[in-house]
């Protein structure tokens, strides 16, 4: 089968107004484009990179909704109550209660919006802070970030939505009275538009934000696509909007950072079984805990690192790890002892570890640690695996102050007219700390909430012309 190939649009082709312009060509631009446009808008989306996909790209794991067919499907009992507090604990209570009422509520409503739209997500693995499987991804385990976007810009192409690569936005145009008319491309092409969402991403490839707002991570590595510096932030800010909660910073506990090049390892591996250890060859951390208190329980091992452990039995379910593997992440063993001696970690440690972690999960009941997901199969299948992994920077639960409507606010709390924000651009959802899952989910649900909240605004301006 031919590999799909999205055809980009020139900026010397780009007209002169649109009723919507969409910066960023992630997950959240391209659902705000598609749903604007299905609502009857004229739009365009400006991506600053050449290639498409932003940060969603990189994404692994799952896609979270609670009370989805899906579920129901797979016998699966969920509560978007449960949802709900589960993120609210997660993020230390700091989520905006009004955002996140709305995303929990939305989001088995984005699982079957993508289901019509051809992308469906029919199986599930479980990310750390949740209870129930709720990481919804496609049926062959493929990690979801390339998978939606992908179909995305499949539908975007089917619609003849065009998407403008090398198109950077260098300002964003206002009139008298302070309201969004437009943006600068390049810093020389005029673009008019009715309204204008940025959709830009967060700014954990930022050394300079980064250090602004939390020095103590400045030296720390990212797993961030290079093109995540903050841009819609500084668009913003130059228009007085105000940003919130911007020390939020989230570090995930298992990046491969060794080489040159820094990697996520997708939680959908501890989802499906995976264990951590130290140099001792001993679990150290409930690894399905939230990513804050995992990273925390990494760095304070003071060794380096530390590394997962899998068998073949998790590494079917988790097809992520053919790519780990060959791009040379994996360490392989006929058994464990053999493994422990490629890894430099005790053998006999290991595995008692191992032998004791078969044990309770088969019992299940991990009395090391209390962990209660991620145990539907133990460690048993040779051959057996590590990925040697450390903390790294993955995502910025701050940024630009928007409402449940995705309307930006500036510094005295009123509405910029005519501006919309989501995804990680934006601040307030996941409080301190963003659950895995969430992100995907949240690209979804408010990349469709700015496009029906623009195309209504859009509608408005032109009835009252």
């Amino acid at each position: 089968m031919a590999k799909f190939v999205f055809e980009t649009s020139p900026v010397s082709s780009l007209e002169k107004a649109y009723d919507l312009v969409v910066i960023g060509a992630g997950g959240t631009g391209l659902t705000a484009a598609l749903q604007a446009h299905e609502l009857g808008l004229t739009v365009a989306v400006l991506e600053k990179n050449a290639a498409l996909g932003g940060n969603t790209s990189k994404a692994s794991s799952g896609m979270n909704a609670a009370e989805s067919l899906v579920q129901f499907d797979h016998g699966i009992i969920d509560s978007k109550e449960d949802f709900y507090k589960e993120t609210f604990k997660g993020g230390g209570q700091l989520n905006d209660r009004q955002m996140l009422r709305y995303f929990v509520d939305h989001s088995a409503l984005a699982i079957d919006w993508l289901k019509e739209h051809e992308i469906e997500l029919s199986d599930l693995t479980i990310t750390g802070g949740m209870s129930k499987k709720r990481a919804h991804r496609p049926a062959s385990m493929a990690p979801v970030g390339g998978f939606l976007v992908t179909g995305l810009l499949k539908k975007l192409q089917e619609e003849g939505i065009p998407v403008f690569s090398e198109a950077k936005v260098t300002k964003l145009i206002q009139n008298e009275d302070k309201a969004i008319t437009g943006v600068e491309v390049n810093g020389e092409k005029a673009v008019a538009a009715k309204a204008v969402i940025l959709a830009t991403g967060g700014f954990g490839a930022s050394k300079s934000i980064i250090k602004k707002y939390r020095p103590d991570l400045a030296d720390y590595k990212t797993t961030n696509q290079a093109g995540a510096t903050g841009d819609g932030l500084l668009l913003a800010e130059d228009v007085d909007a105000q940003l919130i909660q911007m020390d939020f910073i989230q570090v995930h506990p298992t990046a491969q950072t060794d080489g040159d090049r820094t990697f996520l390892i997708g939680e959908a591996v501890r989802g499906e079984g995976a264990i951590l250890v130290n140099q001792a060859g001993k679990r150290f951390v409930n690894e399905l805990a939230t990513r804050k208190l995992v990273s925390a329980a990494i760095t304070g091992l003071n060794e380096d690192g530390a590394y997962l452990i899998f068998d073949q039995g998790i590494r079917d379910h988790v097809k992520a790890v053919e790519f780990y593997d060959h791009i040379g992440l994996v360490e392989h063993g006929e058994s464990l002892a053999e493994l422990a001696g490629k890894i430099g970690v005790d053998a006999n440690g290991l595995e008692a570890t191992v032998e004791k972690w078969n044990a309770d999960q088969a019992a299940g009941d991990d009395t090391a640690f209390g962990r209660t997901t991620g145990m539907d199969r133990g460690i048993k299948v040779g051959p057996f695996f590590a990925i040697h992994v450390h903390p790294a920077i993955h995502y910025t639960m701050g940024g630009i102050h928007i409402d449940a409507e995705t309307e930006v606010l500036d510094t005295n709390g009123n509405k910029i007219q005519g501006l919309y924000a989501a995804g990680e651009v934006s601040g307030g959802l996941h409080g301190n700390n963003r659950i895995g899952g969430n992100s995907i989910a949240e690209t979804v649900v408010f990349g469709r909430q700015a496009g029906i909240q623009a195309s209504q605004f859009v509608r408005d301006l032109k009835s009252e012309n």
